[in-house]
C-alpha cells in the first residue's frame, strides 16, 4: 500500500473530529468564530511540528519563493471561504447531510489541478470518482419527497449551491497548496509539506484575527474565552492538515480528494453515536457508493 493512502484516511478521521467539534462550538461562537478557532488555535501545534520534524529527525528548512508564498496565501484564503460555508451549511441539514454537500469537491479538484498542475486522471479512476458523487447525491435526496420539483428544489436550493461553493473553495485551496509543497526544495517530503502548513496557518490566523478586530471583535472575543474548547479544534484540525500537505505532496490533488471521502463514513458514525441522528436507507445507500469509489481509487492509484 502506498504511504499517501493510510495517511489521507487518518487526514479524513481527523478533519471529521475537527468537524464535530466545530459543530458544538457553532453554538456559542457563531460560523466566524467557529472557523477562526480551526486556524488560530492550530498554529501552535503546526509550529510545533515542524520544529520536531527539524530538531529531533533532522529535516533541513527549506527556502522560501514567490511561488509558495502565493499559493500558500491563495490555499489560506480559499480554505478559509471554504470552511466558512461549510460551518454555515450545518445550520441547513443535519451534520451527515450537510458535509455531504462538500463532496462534490474531488471532481472539481480534478479540473483545478488539470488547470494549474496538468494533472490528469485515468478513465476508469474519473469513473470512481463520479460513483462517489453519485453516492453524495443519493444522500442529499435521502430526505427529500421524490417529485420533480422536490428533487429540483434539493439539488438547486441554497444549501445545495453553499455546499457545491465550498467545494469549489476546498479544491481550490488543495490544488494551492500541492502547489506549494511542490516548489519547496532542498528537505524531504515532512518538512516540505509542514513548512507550507505553518506558513499557511500563520497566514490564515493574521487575516482572520484582522478581519474580526475590524469587523466583529465579539467573535473574536468570544473565540479567545472558548480555548477549552477551542484548543482540540486547532490540534485535530492541524493533525488532519499535516495529512493533506503530506499526501498532496505525494499524489495527485484528485486522487486525495476522492480516497478523502471515507470522512463521510466517519461523519455517519458521528451523527448517530454523537449527535444521536436518525440515518435513513437511502443515507446508507449512499454511503455504500463512496466506499465503492475510494476502494476503486485505492485499488487504481
Amino acid at each position: 500500500m502506498e504511504l499517501w493512502i493510510p495517511i489521507t484516511i487518518a487526514a479524513a478521521f481527523c478533519q471529521n473530529l475537527r468537524s464535530a467539534l466545530q459543530k458544538h462550538l457553532k453554538g456559542q461562537l457563531g460560523t466566524t468564530g467557529a472557523t477562526f478557532v480551526r486556524f488560530g488555535y492550530g498554529v501552535p501545534f503546526a509550529f510545533l511540528y515542524a520544529a520536531v520534524l527539524h530538531l529531533v529527525f533532522g529535516y533541513a528548512l527549506p527556502e522560501p519563493n514567490v511561488r509558495m508564498v502565493a499559493a500558500g496565501a491563495v490555499g489560506g484564503l480559499m480554505q478559509i471561504l471554504g470552511t466558512f460555508l461549510l460551518i454555515h451549511l450545518f445550520s441547513f441539514r443535519n451534520f451527515a447531510v450537510g458535509t455531504a454537500y462538500s463532496k462534490t469537491e474531488p471532481i472539481q479538484a480534478a479540473l483545478f489541478g488539470f488547470v494549474v498542475l496538468g494533472e490528469q486522471i485515468t478513465l476508469a479512476a474519473g469513473l470512481f470518482i463520479l460513483i462517489g458523487i453519485t453516492g453524495v447525491v443519493v444522500i442529499s435526496l435521502a430526505r427529500v419527497p421524490l417529485s420533480a420539483s422536490a428533487i429540483r428544489s434539493s439539488l438547486m436550493g441554497r444549501p445545495a449551491l453553499i455546499g457545491l461553493a465550498s467545494a469549489a473553495a476546498f479544491g481550490a485551496s488543495a490544488v494551492a497548496y500541492r502547489t506549494a509543497t511542490l516548489s519547496l526544495e532542498g528537505t524531504g517530503v515532512p518538512m516540505q509539506a509542514a513548512y507550507a502548513l505553518v506558513y499557511a496557518t500563520l497566514f490564515q490566523t493574521i487575516v482572520m484575527s484582522g478581519w474580526m478586530a475590524a469587523r466583529e471583535p465579539d467573535q473574536l472575543r468570544a473565540s479567545l474565552r472558548a480555548w477549552r474548547a477551542a484548543i482540540w479544534v486547532g490540534a485535530a484540525g492541524v493533525a488532519g492538515s499535516i495529512g493533506w500537505f503530506t499526501a498532496m505532496t505525494l499524489q495527485n490533488v484528485a486522487y486525495v480528494r476522492a480516497l478523502a471521502q471515507i470522512e463521510l463514513v466517519f461523519t455517519f458514525l458521528a451523527s448517530w453515536l454523537v449527535f444521536k441522528e436518525v440515518i435513513v436507507r437511502s443515507e446508507i445507500f449512499g454511503c455504500v457508493l463512496i466506499v465503492t469509489a475510494v476502494i476503486g481509487v485505492i485499488l487504481l492509484s
